[in-house]
């Protein structure tokens, strides 16, 4: 992986090396530059994977019109290499996806991106048309920020070289805040500063610098159309989705450097680490524990392993070391996430990498195979609905919190079923991020001093489920959870938490080739008879013994609730809010974890 930037407008080549900076974490390896007489200036720090010696970037096509800055990595870019020298293009090197890319764009301009398979986030400056071609992955694995202000257009991988430009005017969102805190984390196209903006996953961005206007254009969209339910058997179902999930793993397994597996234990990375088995023999694998039996998967971990067969690498992380990841993670981050689980993630990227340079990982499959709670939460939800809904919820919610004592065990009781009142007390269409959210409406506008609706707070929420094709209430979860929370909060962490330790980790369950297979089977086979990724489970049954298929979801937390009873985290209330927040979770009197964290991560950031 790498990080990329660039600008089009007034500037030098040292404020070029400036917005690099904050990038050189995201390629350690190799740092390049280029400029023309027009005042394109393109960066790239390179983190090698794919040839080593011949993938220096920014690079120029054959006839030095065209030059590419790129992160990412694509599959099947000797497919397309085949094919683009069956049209008389020439390549230099062994075999970049950057040059592949490139000729691509000579040969079939902006559809490229139609035949790209992997993660990308690419800058393409055409000097025949003077246009910059920006283009972001469809599932937004990598990122991608632009602004374009004072006569001056500008891009990165991340927020924080925008904040190194010598003329960009930092002031924060008030918008993005309030949906900060009541996501947990910024929603595309938002971003946390003012006039920059996330190019959203799945779309392309062309920047004329002649009229100095931008044209965005969504080029794909994860869209569900299942087939009437019986059309076919479950066998094809399964059997399709193992055997594209495997060619998905074998091509995810190309690497020049050494390569890796995370390995938590649960069907998602178990089913990835025996798929890549098949293609490495002395398969490492790495998984993190902790000292909370509630949060420790390092048992499941290590069972999984000696069932596959891995070299098998556990790191058991101390609270202090933990806590430690937790004070510093705010300030190196671009944007604030509340996820406390990306404290957990960090630390295992950190610890991988010491062995490896790039890991695969089951990203992906809770949102395409209806694996989270939530989901089994939609019928009950629909129960609540025929009687009295709302106005129910919000009178057994103040039952729940008198009876049910405050417990900051992973995943408690008392926790999912507050959860699930909360989420009920709001409408349909912005259910899902409000089981999900770190803040209530009242909080968020409380904390801002502002007066935001639910309406603009889950604005991208509401599209969503009103736009998504399908009428039932499953299948719009899956639309929120695949299109709005899978992008903006876990491949964000996955991102960040990576790349801050220069470790490139690559999804297998987001190739678009068995995500186009996984949209048209019947959500009834995602979510069946109260089992969560019933057609994942038969589809590996015969490869994974039951003892993993069955295995409780744990998730992937940290004891956040119990550190900040017992101010471990130091946080000092800078707002009346959240000092009653505080003393209210402090007394277990009620469970304000996420709002406080949220907090917490907000103020380290923006103070």
């Amino acid at each position: 992986m790498c990080g990329i930037c660039g600008f089009a407008g007034s500037g030098t080549l040292d404020d070029l090396n400036q917005i690099m900076k904050p990038l050189l974490h995201r390629g350690p390896d190799a740092q390049g530059t280029w400029n023309n007489s027009r005042n394109v200036f393109l960066g790239h720090t390179r983190l090698s994977i794919i040839d080593l010696k011949n993938g220096s970037q920014p690079m120029l096509s054959a006839d030095e019109k065209v030059v590419i800055s790129y992160n990412g990595e694509i599959y099947n870019s000797s497919e397309l290499r085949k094919e683009l020298e069956s049209k008389g293009y020439a390549f230099k090197s062994l075999h970049s996806d950057t040059e592949v890319i490139i000729n691509g764009y000579l040969a079939w301009g902006e559809n490229i991106v139609q035949k790209l398979n992997g993660m990308w986030a690419f800058v393409i400056y055409d000097s025949r048309k003077q246009t910059l071609f920006l283009s972001r992955d469809r599932f937004g694995e990598k990122p991608l920020f632009y602004c374009n202000k004072n006569g001056t257009f500008i891009f990165a991988s991340e927020l924080s070289s925008f904040e190194c430009f010598p003329t960009f005017d930092r002031e924060i969102s008030k918008i993005a805040l309030g949906k900060y805190l009541a996501h947990g984390y910024i929603p595309a196209p938002h971003s946390l500063l003012k006039d920059v903006y996330k190019l959203n996953a799945g779309s392309n961005l062309t920047f004329s610098l002649s009229t100095n206007q931008i044209r965005i254009n969504r080029y794909w969209e994860f869209v569900l159309d299942p087939e009437p339910l019986g059309k076919r058997n479950e066998n094809y179902y399964a059997e399709g989705v193992l055997s594209l999930l495997d060619e998905s793993v074998r091509a995810r397994m190309v690497s020049d450097v050494p390569i890796g597996t995370f390995l938590s234990g649960g069907i998602d990375s178990s089913t990835i680490t025996r798929l890549a088995k098949n293609s490495v023999s002395n398969l490492e694998s790495f998984n993190i524990g902790f000292e909370d039996e509630t949060f420790d998967e390092s048992t499941f971990a290590k069972e999984a392993a000696d069932f596959i067969g891995t070299d098998h690498y556990t790191e058991l992380c101390s609270e202090s070391k933990m806590l430690e990841v937790c004070q510093i993670l705010p300030k190196i981050l671009d944007e604030p996430i509340s996820d406390s689980s990306i404290i957990a993630t960090f630390q295992l990227c950190k610890f991988a990498r010491k062995r490896v340079k790039v890991a695969i990982g089951g990203d992906g499959a809770d949102e395409l195979f209806a694996g989270y709670d939530p989901f089994k939460a939609i019928r009950t939800a629909s129960f609540f609905e025929q009687f009295g809904g709302r106005m129910l919820s919000s009178s057994l919610l103040g039952l729940a919190n008198y009876l049910l004592p405050v417990s900051h065990n992973n995943i408690s009781f008392d926790f999912k079923v507050k959860r699930f009142l909360k989420g009920m007390t709001c409408p349909w269409a912005y259910r899902n991020p409000a089981w999900l959210a770190p803040c209530s409406i009242k909080d968020v506008n409380d904390v801002l001093g502002l007066n935001f609706s639910g309406e603009e707070i889950y604005s991208e929420a509401i599209e969503f489920w009103n736009n998504c094709p399908r009428d039932n209430p499953l299948d719009k979860t899956l639309n929120f959870y695949t299109n709005i929370y899978l992008q903006n909060g876990i491949l964000t962490k996955l991102d960040r938490s990576s790349m801050l330790n220069s470790l490139e980790v690559r999804s297998p369950f987001l190739d678009f080739k068995l995500v186009d297979f996984i949209r048209k089977i019947p959500c009834q086979l995602k979510l069946h008879a109260g089992t969560s990724k019933y057609i994942l489970k038969k589809a590996v049954s015969g490869i994974l013994p039951a003892s993993i298929l069955n295995r409780k979801k744990k998730g992937f937390g940290t004891p956040i609730g119990q550190w900040i009873k017992q101010d471990r985290l130091k946080i000092i209330p800078n707002l009346d809010i959240t000092s009653v927040l505080l003393k209210e979770h402090r007394n277990n009197k009620k469970d304000h974890r996420l709002a406080i964290y949220a907090d917490f991560m907000l103020n380290q950031k923006i103070n």
